[in-house]
């Protein structure tokens, strides 16, 4: 149990940023999950009416409140249109760890949240037995977008098609880099991410290539943790704190300019969450948390603004292929990053960019949502696979891993042959298009 100080702190909290929602009903036109079901309780107005008596409502039916709040993808686009500025994102998360303080995580969630996730060198070694016996119960389902799909009926993989666990994950790859500052003057730090360490590693390996390619010092610190965001999402602080506080000793050790990574759910959470979710009374913790946010960057916004792009010089050639984007939520609406990764794109001579309807729409993922509700996140991520294919796109790019995960699952299912990259995948070949032979 939370201590309740912190519970009844976390609930006044509630109680005054809820009085500001005045139900316009703003909200109903953006959420897509909204969409879907067409609930008045899936929709953040009908959340906020539910959470205006929360602390009643909490000892009469805790359960109940807590399955209303997990049906969000926590996506933000209520809060990016609300015309009252209500913090929705941040109600809901602190609501969720309210409750979980009430009513305690299921065993289910403390195995992996506190057992494993909570403690990186055993969540690691985990994966890395994971990636081992994946093949036993998986086979191969579309080469081109990499995926899988369950050999035999299984409950949790139901009809998915999932990229699978890479061989060799990013950290065995890289254990550890402290380079001294470049010609550039910079030195930043890299938060890889567990998405990208252990599904992703190629988008480690070319942020690297690109950051050396423009001369910046990096200081990227070994075994590093998960940014925390299953758990909080889940309302376990526990963990969520743990995560925390172990990642800011890390990087605690050096100095450095800028803290970059490839990852916008990463990326936001450090910048948003960390500080946000931190209590007062962790003074030094949450004032390093505050100081950590402030030199955070996703890593198209760092090569824009401050190093600056590089582009191919190389004519473009017949076999021009087309790409489109897809703004992920937490890149866009958390932190109002849009046209970034869009310039890094667009420095590739080999590509014709084209923008897909509904460029900004949720693809449907929602982390645990997708656990827990995955008719529904399949629903909304079909949309999203419509759009692409509206596009006339071999390649759709996007800043966020779990993006990557959605969509992929998305287009495999659909028998598409849409390949899947990152924006800074992208940039690295452009800059090899140049010739610089540093890579």
């Amino acid at each position: 149990m939370a201590d309740m100080k912190a519970l009844i702190k976390l609930m006044k909290e509630l109680e005054h940023q809820v009085a500001r929602c005045v139900r316009c009903g703003m909200c109903q036109a953006v959420c897509p999950l909204f969409e879907q079901t067409g609930r008045e309780s899936d929709v953040a107005r009908g959340k906020l009416a539910l959470l205006d008596g929360l602390m009643q409502e909490m000892f009469k039916n805790p359960k109940g409140v807590s399955d209303r709040l997990d049906r969000c993808l926590l996506c933000g686009s209520c809060a990016a249109n609300c015309p009252s500025g209500v913090s929705v994102l941040e109600i809901f998360i602190k609501a969720r760890a309210a409750l979980s303080g009430f009513i305690g995580l299921s065993p289910s969630k403390k195995v992996i949240l506190r057992g494993m996730l909570a403690h990186p060198e055993t969540f690691d070694w985990v994966l890395a037995w994971g990636s081992k016996l994946q093949k036993i119960f998986t086979r191969p389902a579309n080469d081109l977008i990499g995926t899988s799909c369950a050999r035999f009926v299984s409950p949790l993989l139901s009809r998915r098609h999932f990229l699978p666990l890479a061989p060799v994950p990013f950290h065995k790859l890289v254990a550890q880099i402290s380079t001294d500052v470049g010609h550039s003057g910079l030195k930043v730090a890299f938060y890889v991410g567990c998405l990208i360490d252990k599904i992703f590693p190629r988008i480690g390996a070319e942020t690297l290539n690109v950051l050396n390619h423009h001369q910046v010092g990096v200081f990227m610190p070994k075994t590093q943790g998960c940014c925390g965001i299953p758990a909080i999402s889940a309302g376990d602080t526990e963990t969520f704190n743990r995560l925390v506080r172990y990642n800011l000793n890390l990087f605690d050790s050096e100095d450095f300019d800028y803290l970059v990574t490839s990852c916008a759910t990463c990326t936001s959470t450090i910048k948003k969450i960390w500080p946000m979710m931190l209590l007062d009374n962790q003074g030094d913790v949450k004032a390093k948390a505050r100081r950590l946010s402030e030199k955070t960057l996703d890593i198209n916004q760092f090569l824009v603004l401050i190093t600056g792009l590089k582009k191919s010089e190389a004519k473009k050639r017949g076999d021009t292929r087309t790409i489109t984007y897809h703004d992920p939520c937490h890149l866009k609406k958390t932190l109002g990053v849009s046209s970034e990764p869009r310039a890094l794109i667009q420095t590739n001579s080999r590509y014709c960019f084209k923008e897909m309807p509904g460029a900004d729409v949720c693809c449907g993922l929602g982390g645990s949502f997708n656990l827990q509700h995955y008719e529904l996140s399949s629903d909304i991520g079909m949309r999203k696979r419509s759009n692409i294919k509206i596009s006339g796109s071999s390649t759709v790019a996007t800043g966020c891993p779990a993006c990557m995960i959605q969509i992929s699952d998305m287009l495999s299912r659909s028998g598409d042959r849409v390949a899947v990259k990152h924006p800074i995948e992208i940039y690295a070949e452009a800059i090899k298009l140049s010739g610089s032979g540093i890579f």
